[in-house]
């Protein structure tokens, strides 16, 4: 790589180009289009949000294979650093040394479903109440309880459990015993008394399952994990971290197959890339069978949308209103859930920047996203949507705060000039992180007429805050990751289906200026 920053054998007259080299064939030979479209990380996490072609989608499911295979041995090998920190020792020449994988491990799926069958036959003779007739079928058997397991650095206040934490209200005892594997510490209880004013998630799952099994203390033992796991003799296993919380999930865990089944859900919105994870949940709309190539899983399809929403569920979550509650008057103090978007303006007191004080705002758009999940392409739609759209703004979240010069600069660059572009950045405008989740949610219905999602990776969380408060979601749907079609799957769920810009970034731009200029 030069001084400058531009890759020197891209394209250079008899070299191979990188982008040969791996397989690429959509990336230009501008340097600055390749620096601005290359991926942050290639860590499968980081690499969700990279907007690569659906030629090339292929490439997120290798990122995910090369972690998976390694998963293990990284693990084990962190496992031995931390031991040797602990002992004060190192062994000969500066190496560390990586410990043994114990015979007995991975642990065999044979014989733990044939262990199983023979248990749950058991189960069944003991708990036969009359002979057998001509009328019954092994079917209608009883069967001892399904053992279901879900492992998780996130069982505190993390968005996955604000997400998901309702869901363990309905599985019935009958059929399932759910145990708990939270590998991460509780929430401090002065956070859920004062910012949470007392909600603790945590607890409320403690209180819907079986067994809550707080195991903290194999966090760095993902060998002792799985025996522990594996000794409780859970017959399907439910991973909610994926590769996101890196530093926090239990690594190297599902490579020794502490149960028979084991499922990716959630938090993780990409292949996991490994051949010991059987299934994926997911449904027909963001996974359908002719993209199953980029997966290494089987499919579970639920019948609906497969990403879990538990809003309807939370007494603290205002449910969605038909009508704006009237401010006291013009200059009054912001108030959740009071005013409409135009009235609130972002919390701008010269919303439309300078010059523009006896303006009406006319339409307020919204991206509440993490900054990571912005791409240039994306960013230079926004700004064309605003630019065609009179006295429109658009709303951005302050994650994180020392990001905004950057894309300040960027938009002033990318804006394509003239009175209204000159100004445009007067127009965006910047909210603080709110700590406290339902007030985060409660804001998208007093702030915004329309929520512009993020591509290729969904505002998935921050989308299914938009939908309850009943903000319209207008999505990109021509992408293949499954980070870039939850949205289109919550929307056709919810009979909004022209908001999926199946044609790609012109329909998302023609559907959120339609919206923005339809005066009916």
């Amino acid at each position: 790589m030069s001084d400058d920053g531009s890759d020197d054998d891209i394209d250079d007259e008899g070299t191979l180009s990188i982008r040969k080299k791996i397989g690429i064939s959509n990336l230009k030979a501008d340097n600055d289009y390749i620096l601005w479209n290359r991926a942050t990380s290639v860590h499968p996490h980081m690499m969700l949000g990279y907007p690569l072609s659906n030629d090339d989608a292929i490439l997120k499911r290798y990122s995910s294979e090369s972690m998976a295979s390694l998963d293990e041995l990284r693990a084990r090998a962190e496992r031995g650093i931390l031991l040797e920190q602990h002992q004060q020792h190192r062994s000969g020449g500066g190496k560390r040394n990586i410990t043994e994988l114990p015979g007995d491990l991975p642990f065999s799926v044979l014989e733990m479903r044939d262990k199983f069958v023979k248990k749950n036959e058991v189960y069944k003779t003991r708990n036969m109440s009359s002979p057998l007739d001509s009328s019954s079928s092994s079917s209608s058997l009883p069967t001892a309880p399904i053992k279901v397991g879900f492992v998780a650095s996130g069982f505190n206040t993390k968005a996955v459990l604000y997400l998901s934490h309702d869901m363990f209200r309905f599985f019935d005892p009958d059929i399932v015993e759910i145990h708990i594997f939270s590998t991460g510490q509780p929430d401090h209880p002065h956070f859920i008394e004062g910012t949470m004013r007392g909600v603790d998630w945590r607890q409320r799952v403690m209180d819907n399952v079986d067994y809550f099994h707080d195991v903290q203390e194999y966090r760095g033992d993902h060998i002792g994990l799985a025996r522990y796991i594996h000794d409780l003799q859970i017959h399907i296993l439910i991973e909610w971290d994926g590769y996101a919380r890196q530093g926090e999930r239990a690594g190297g865990l599902m490579a020794l197959r502490p149960a028979p089944i084991q499922i990716l859900h959630q938090e993780f919105l990409m292949t996991s890339g490994a051949q010991y994870i059987d299934y994926i949940i997911t449904d027909k709309n963001v996974s359908p069978l002719h993209l199953e190539g980029l997966y290494t899983e089987k499919f579970l399809w639920l019948p609906n949308h497969f990403f879990s929403k538990g809003h309807a569920m939370q007494k603290e979550l205002y449910p969605p209103q038909l009508e704006y509650k009237p401010k006291a008057g013009k200059g009054s103090e912001f108030e959740l859930g009071v005013g409409s978007p135009q009235e609130n303006a972002c919390l701008s007191s010269n919303p439309l920047g300078r010059d523009m004080d006896d303006e009406q705002v006319s339409f307020v758009y919204c991206n509440f996203n993490k900054f990571l999940k912005h791409n240039p392409e994306t960013v230079r739609s926004w700004i064309r949507i605003l630019e065609q759209v009179p006295n429109s703004i658009l709303c951005l979240l302050e994650n994180p705060v020392e990001g905004i010069p950057n894309l300040r600069k960027f938009v002033t660059e990318a804006s394509s000039g003239g009175d209204d572009s000159a100004d445009l950045n007067d127009r965006i405008h910047f909210l603080p992180w709110e700590n406290n989740p339902f007030d985060h949610q409660r804001r998208s219905y007093s702030l915004c007429n329309a929520m512009l999602d993020s591509y290729p990776y969904n505002g998935h969380t921050t989308a299914q805050d938009a939908l309850y408060a009943g903000v319209p979601l207008i999505t990109r749907s021509d992408g293949d990751d499954m980070s870039s079609r939850v949205s289109t799957s919550a929307n056709i769920v919810l009979g909004l289906e022209e908001m999926n810009a199946y044609r790609g970034i012109e329909e998302y731009e023609t559907i959120a200026i339609r919206l923005g200029t339809d005066k009916d």
